[in-house]
């Protein structure tokens, strides 16, 4: 009986954070309509004005309402995690499904660049590139997809070499597949889940690190509404104005936990332990 309990158990907290996570990517899709104010319109008779009625979240130092900023610096922070994500999945695995499929000097070569990118610490690394191609929010995401995509490939290489000889691998070879067939058709659909599991548990560790760079300056820049952005303009006014920090560092805590919480759920649905037959 135990074991039935699980697997609902399992199914029941994909279920609901995964319509959590869905509903706060919607929300940041549609943010610029969900605004109380213009979060751009400055009002320096309104600055630094605390949490009331009329501004929930209350007001930055140029008297811009928090609450619109917080909302519409979601889909900035949300989309521009998204968009990291996905690009270093899909070089990751690309690089590591061609090592592992051709092998011999092919492979030994994207290992060996792999190598060379693992062997920096990824956050210095980034800060490094970043700063290299001159900051802001495009930049800082090359600079993370640059420190972020040899996991990937180290991890559908070894997917791939565990199942290149595989019985099933052989006949497709016998059919008279090619080698775009072997790779997309038969290879890929086969090594595509641990990368998919790992790519959503990845997505609350790419918002903080892209939050960390534009922190520091080397991501987006005001006035752009972006958490990490607007968590560095007011670090000054922490002792002040507290509000004005916390409102972008709970929007990143919630944001994170869901998804975190998300990669979980989905690690454990995939573990054959937890599914039913």
């Amino acid at each position: 009986m135990r074991q039935p309990s699980i697997r609902r158990g399992v199914r029941t907290r994909l279920v609901i954070f995964g319509i959590l996570a869905l509903l706060l990517i919607l929300f940041s899709a549609f943010s610029a309509y969900l605004t109380p104010y213009d979060p751009y319109l400055q009002d320096l008779s309104q600055a630094k004005a605390p949490p009331s009625a009329e501004h929930l979240l209350g007001t930055d130092r140029y008297g811009r309402d928090m609450l619109s900023r917080v909302i519409v610096g979601s889909r900035t922070s949300i989309f521009s995690t998204l968009l990291l994500v996905a690009a270093v999945t899909v070089l990751g695995t690309a690089v590591g499904l061609c090592g592992g499929f051709f092998g011999g000097w092919a492979d030994a070569v994207l290992m060996r660049v792999s190598d060379i990118f693992l062997a920096f610490p990824g956050l210095v690394f980034a800060l490094a590139v970043a700063g290299a191609l001159g900051g802001g929010l495009h930049n800082a995401i090359l600079a993370l997809a640059a420190v972020s995509w040899p996991k990937y490939a180290r991890l559908a290489r070894s997917q791939t070499l565990a199942r290149r000889e595989a019985p099933w691998m052989r006949a497709a070879r016998l059919s008279g597949s090619g080698t775009a067939g072997l790779l997309l058709r038969h290879m890929l659909p086969n090594i595509l889940g641990p990368i998919l599991v790992t790519a959503v548990l990845d997505i609350g560790t790419m918002m903080m690190e892209l939050a960390a760079l534009s922190f520091l300056g080397l991501g987006a820049r005001p006035p752009i509404a972006e958490w990490g952005s607007m968590m560095s303009d007011a670090r000054s006014l922490m002792t002040t104005s507290p509000w004005i920090t916390f409102s972008p560092g709970i929007a990143i805590f919630v944001s994170v936990m869901i998804f975190n919480l998300l990669g979980d759920a989905v690690r454990d649905y995939a573990d054959p332990k937890n599914r039913g037959r």
